[in-house]
């Protein structure tokens, strides 16, 4: 294994203790019986669940957001400052929704029980509406980062790591440059694989990037192509620093295991993962999955982002009543320890070995 940091040797030695207690207490078999136990009493309720339940409530909430665009562009060809301002803000708060909870629900398969659509709903939120590849974001977060959960130089990190920047920079402005870095990763992601593929991907995230430039020149009537670049530019960087402060705030700097040493499933979830409190912001664009119910999700990710809230009160009563951890955080006090630990937790970590995807 490559050579860990002793900042990182400790917060492992940390994650394998913590296994080891509870293996000591519970045994093999009883750590399965948990994960077990508690997949049924999940089941029971997105059985007793309706349609409108399992994916009724965020397929509206995606197609609320797609409604949002038109009033969007309009607004943005206004001559006045307020109205011009009101449609940007409309249209960043429509993309954070649809290439960050789309996106992630579509990863899952989560917005259709057909494979088929399942397929045609990642390629059309991944490639065309968030500019990468479905096969690799697929690939790299439910095949990496699910699979192997801060497991050391497989899904242990975040998908934006780079050690080099200041902790200003890196935190509040180098994310900025996500809308730009995003379809460049996507190209170099798809080098190796078949043409066919090569040439979908390329088309797809081309479309959706034109189609924006095409709209805003034709329906919000720009005057300046540089002016309608700048404009898809700012919106769909909007909430770009936030969407990176969730990524990495949810798993970096808690227990983490060595590839060889990694325990049982429902230990691994617990240990390695935060949720943040209920954000009705946040809420809405990243969705419950991704904010105050990672826990739930990582535990069981074929569920959508409304089951993950639903079943909540059932997960964090469940892993209370075993002893189990079931981390929580606020917004600030996580940004206050990634700023004032910035070196220890993200500057002296080991690398990435492999692509984590979509968080």
């Amino acid at each position: 294994m490559q050579s860990v940091p002793e900042e990182w040797r400790e917060v492992m030695k940390r994650g394998d203790s913590q296994v080891k207690d509870g293996g000591a207490g519970a045994g093999e078999a009883e750590k399965e019986s948990y994960m077990m136990e508690l997949t049924r009493l999940v089941q029971k309720v997105v059985k007793e669940s309706s349609w409108w339940e399992r994916r009724g409530v965020d397929c509206s909430i995606l197609a609320a957001a797609f409604l949002c665009l038109p009033p969007a562009f309009l607004l943005l060809g206004s001559s006045r400052l307020l109205w011009f301002l009101a449609g940007m803000l409309l249209m960043g708060v429509a993309h954070a929704v649809i290439t960050v909870k789309g996106t992630h629900l579509a990863s899952h398969g989560a917005l259709s029980e057909s494979q088929a659509w399942g397929k045609f709903w990642a390629v059309f939120f991944i490639e065309i509406c968030g500019s990468f590849s479905a096969r690799a974001g697929i690939q790299g977060h439910i095949k990496m980062h699910h699979a192997h959960t801060n497991v050391i130089g497989l899904g242990d990190s975040s998908v934006w790591k780079v050690p080099f920047l200041p902790r200003i920079i890196y935190l509040f402005i180098a994310p900025l440059a996500v809308p730009i870095i995003t379809p460049l990763v996507a190209l170099a992601q798809i080098k190796g694989h078949s043409l066919v593929h090569i040439l979908r991907t390329a088309m797809m995230v081309a479309l959706g990037l034109y189609s924006q430039y095409w709209l805003l020149i034709n329906v919000s009537e720009f005057r300046s192509p540089y002016g309608a670049l700048l404009c898809m530019l700012v919106c769909r960087a909007m909430f770009s620093v936030p969407y990176i402060h969730v990524n990495i705030f949810q798993h970096i700097g808690l227990p983490m295991f060595s590839s060889t040493r990694r325990p049982k499933r429902i230990y691994q979830m617990t240990h390695g993962v935060l949720n943040l409190p209920r954000n009705p912001l946040l809420d809405w664009m990243f969705g419950h999955s991704l904010i105050n119910c990672h826990v739930e999700h990582h535990l069981f990710p074929f569920l959508s982002d409304n089951m993950c809230l639903k079943v909540k009160p059932v997960v964090s009563k469940y892993l209370t009543e075993k002893q189990l951890p079931y981390q929580e955080d606020t917004y600030l006090s996580r940004l206050n320890l990634f700023f004032h630990k910035y070196q220890e937790l993200m500057v002296f970590a080991p690398p990435i070995t492999e692509l984590v995807g979509v968080q």
